[in-house]
């Protein structure tokens, strides 16, 4: 049989070999777009293998890790195709973690190399010596030091290496959890994982051809980050990056507009926020799938989305890090319709629903649910037995407690290690959040469990209030009967200045019964929130 001369990447299914493609294919398209500036399919593929080539020169091989300390702009895009065309492992880092908690994270996944923006470079040095660390890239200008170099000088000095046969079944990621329960772990992601998460967002956006615009707002550290664009990378549509800050409503509007910008996500509170806007029935805007996911939307949120935007699909998404991060999809109509759901399990993941003794649960009841498949993590980085802990009867286990409906929607009713139980009956904190959040006065909430001598736990709300409103236990007693068992009614009552959250902005619940009420002065101890 004659043999291919083609090259062995052009047979292989991953992000560099999808932008070596479109270098071919559509050269002068754009891929990426930051603050009015492009940068085309062939400046992305040719800069990322000059990258990989000033790495391979400093000993990045094959299995290293290449950490990336920045903040959203197309040079992480870059650093991670550079790092990944090696055969190493990107390990994105949030930015707004602790000198102490980065430390324990680079200890733990010891990268040889790390990119990083120069206003973060501080950040960086505060840690202290890495001793795995040979190597530091940085994206602006720098002084000079040993081992330091400037990414910029490092293009200029390298042409573009052959893009080598990097196997989908490598790690493509080192993606580190928020750690809300415990230290973060490093969930490790392969090509293949993201390839798969890739077709799971062209089925479910309807994304057709190459002619959408991305918008990306999620920080890449995040899973929502690369996990959102995965899509454009496949099909060679253009995503458009967005700047990481406060969000300013006006501006994303403004950028939607200039940017022409199709496919969109956003959290509930931000879509509240978008529609609110006098001028949004004024806008020329091109949005032909809105996007929302990581909080429950309610009704009126749903509603206003409906109206400011009438001809665009309703899109809500629901998953972890650890499933790439896509599980669950809702679309269009049933958001209203199976309001609170987080859609049906994706066609590409195996999922059960099953109790503490892996046992299948008959629609309406809860149980957790489980998932195979090939967008499900190969593990966590270093930890065997958190691996095999999670991994348990050959299924990875969410820790999310869900019920499935009679048509296979799905609502999730709790985390499994927030569950309460009192008096021997279980307490999802969830549902009760949900229901307290319904209150006026009540601008954000976290309930948590407290020990009781009578009852072995009782649940207990924490609020942070609207300006200029007062609510006592009583009077959200009276607003939540008729909504929730007794048994599951709050039996205390703490009103916060505001919610610990972790650098990922989910809430710590750990921290919640040292909180100071709003009269109190605020604690010293640094937060990474």
């Amino acid at each position: 049989m004659p043999t291919s001369t083609a090259p062995a990447w052009s047979f292989r299914h991953h992000w560099m070999a999808h932008a070596a493609t479109h270098a071919t294919m559509r050269p002068d398209r754009p891929a990426l777009r930051y603050l009015g500036a492009t940068t085309t399919w062939s400046q992305l593929s040719e800069r990322s293998l000059r990258l990989a080539a000033a790495l391979a020169d400093r000993g990045v091989r094959e299995g290293d890790r290449v950490a990336l300390l920045t903040l959203n702009h197309p040079w992480f895009v870059e650093s991670v195709f550079a790092a990944n065309s090696l055969g190493a492992m990107a390990v994105p880092l949030s930015f707004r973690l602790t000198p102490p908690e980065l430390g324990g994270i680079l200890s733990d996944c010891t990268p040889s190399a790390v990119v990083v923006d120069a206003q973060l470079l501080p950040l960086l040095l505060a840690v202290g010596p890495v001793s795995s660390l040979t190597t530091v890239v940085v994206i602006g200008e720098t002084e000079e030091a040993e081992g330091r170099y400037r990414y910029e000088d490092l293009l200029a000095a390298y042409e573009p290496m052959e893009l080598p046969d990097v196997s989908e079944e490598s790690t493509a990621l080192i993606m580190y959890t928020s750690g809300t329960t415990g230290r973060p772990k490093g969930v490790m992601l392969s090509h293949r994982n993201m390839q798969i998460q890739a077709i799971t967002c062209i089925r479910a956006m309807d994304i057709y051809d190459d002619s959408d615009v991305g918008f990306l707002t999620a920080p890449f550290f995040h899973i929502a980050g690369l996990g959102s664009i995965v899509a454009n990378i496949l099909v060679g549509s253009t995503v458009v990056i967005h700047p990481l800050g406060a969000f300013d409503p006006q501006a994303v509007l403004d950028a939607y507009e200039r940017e022409g910008a199709t496919i969109v996500f956003n959290v509930p509170q931000q879509w509240d926020l978008l529609c609110a806007q006098p001028d949004i029935d004024k806008r020329d805007l091109k949005l032909r799938v809105i996007s929302w996911g990581a909080a429950p939307a309610s009704d009126a949120t749903l509603r206003a989305m409906g109206e400011s935007f009438p001809d665009a699909l309703n899109v809500a998404v629901f998953g972890q890090t650890e499933t790439s991060p896509i599980t669950c999809v809702l679309r269009g109509a049933d958001s209203l319709r199976k309001l609170g759901s987080v859609g049906r399990p994706i066609p590409t993941i195996q999922y059960r629903v099953v109790d503490a003794s892996m046992n299948d649960v008959p629609a309406g009841e809860v149980g957790e649910i489980v998932y195979r498949g090939p967008t499900v993590t190969q593990g966590y980085w270093n930890k065997p037995e958190e691996t095999a802990d999670a991994f348990e009867g050959g299924w990875f286990h969410s820790g999310d407690l869900v019920r499935q409906d009679d048509e296979g929607f799905v609502w999730v009713v709790d985390r499994k290690k927030d569950m309460i139980i009192s008096g021997g009956e279980n307490i999802y904190c969830a549902e009760l959040e949900n229901v307290i959040a319904a209150h006026p006065s009540v601008l954000e909430v976290a309930v948590t469990g407290r020990a009781d001598e009578r009852w072995g736990q009782i649940p207990v709300a924490f609020v942070t209030l609207a300006p200029d409103t007062e609510l006592s236990l009583r009077q959200l007693t009276d607003f939540l009967g008729g909504k929730l068992a007794s048994f599951k009614m709050p039996k205390d009552l703490v009103t916060v200045a505001g919610l610990p959250r972790n650098a990922g902005g989910k809430v710590v619940k750990s921290k919640l019964p040292a909180l100071p009420s709003p009269a109190a002065p605020p604690s010293q101890e640094p937060s990474a929130g």
